[in-house]
């Protein structure tokens, strides 16, 4: 029987348990007393209500169900791999790592979890938190995008410093940290797992906000590859080269047309342009990029 299958053999409980085991550590014997007072560095169980989450945790969904499961092997086998903790006072901890056991040991209904007590300040709780937090490998692109963007911005690391704390190389951190420049609906599709983030990497490829959410749209309808879609962000690249008009051609839109401008290629999800004279005339350009993308902006403009 291949290593696969018998992980595959495993329940799911159980799985969820041993996909968290780290084995350099050691669980705590069982009938260790909770404490409140322990020394740094040390293990012991803590009591539940005396452990806060990190509120810059960058992790913020956890799927109902796994947690479900693993709260059942909980009450079974309690948790095998302690949580780490920061001792904050004399009765109170900030967890860094191990928000999931956290949560499914209460549903589970325990008082107290073992946990590994650590000292750092408030920048290094931080970055503690988000280098484990790393570490997973159920973390999707966008939370680990957003977690290079935090050690960059809150614990003042470079690219480069960051690349070095996760053994990456620094183009792998910078494709990450591109991810958030996408919209706002290309990101959650990538947290979804509705497209890869080879999808999203060849989104980036296109300068226009309208195009990349035209792409997108052809990704999640059409169930386009990755390979696809970089054909056809190569494609609009190649048509979108616009001529240079000549200088002083074009008045620059004032403030109020160039939010209607924009509400307008918002609303159309495609490319919009307005021209305005100082006479008050003007046009409108609305581009498409196919014949079923021109039936979908008329759709929108109920024609």
């Amino acid at each position: 029987m291949s290593q696969i299958n018998k992980k595959q053999g495993l329940g799911k409980g159980i799985r969820a348990l041993l996909d968290t085991i780290d084995d350099e550590m050691q669980a705590p014997k069982e009938g260790v007393p909770a404490v409140s007072g322990q020394n740094a560095n040390t293990i012991a169980r803590i009591p539940l209500d005396q452990i806060t989450v990190n509120p810059k945790q960058p992790r913020k969904d956890f799927e109902e169900q796994p947690l479900q499961e693993l709260a059942a092997s909980i009450k079974l086998h309690d948790v095998i791999q302690p949580v780490t903790v920061v001792k904050t006072g004399p009765s109170s901890y900030q967890l860094i790592s191990g928000e999931r056991r956290l949560r499914a040991s209460k549903i589970a209904g325990l008082t107290d979890i073992p946990a590994y007590i650590r000292t750092a300040d408030s920048q290094g709780i931080l970055e503690m938190a988000l280098l484990e937090n790393l570490q997973r490998e159920d973390l999707n692109a966008i939370e680990i995008a957003l977690s290079y963007r935090q050690l960059m911005d809150e614990c003042g690391l470079t690219q480069e410093q960051v690349s070095e704390r996760m053994k990456k190389e620094r183009s792998t951190v910078a494709n990450y940290l591109r991810l958030l420049k996408l919209p706002p609906d290309i990101q959650k599709a990538v947290r979804d797992g509705q497209i890869s983030m080879g999808h999203a990497r060849a989104i980036i490829g296109l300068d226009h906000v309208e195009q990349q959410l035209y792409v997108y749209r052809e990704i999640t309808q059409r169930g386009l590859s990755v390979r696809q879609v970089e054909q056809m962000v190569k494609e609009l690249s190649s048509n979108d080269a616009a001529p240079i008009a000549p200088k002083g051609s074009a008045a620059k839109l004032p403030v109020a047309y160039k939010r209607i401008e924009d509400n307008m290629a918002s609303h159309l999800s495609t490319k919009v342009k307005l021209d305005r004279k100082k006479s008050g005339k003007g046009k409108i350009v609305i581009e498409f990029y196919n014949d079923e993308d021109l039936e979908r902006i008329m759709s929108k403009m109920n024609l």
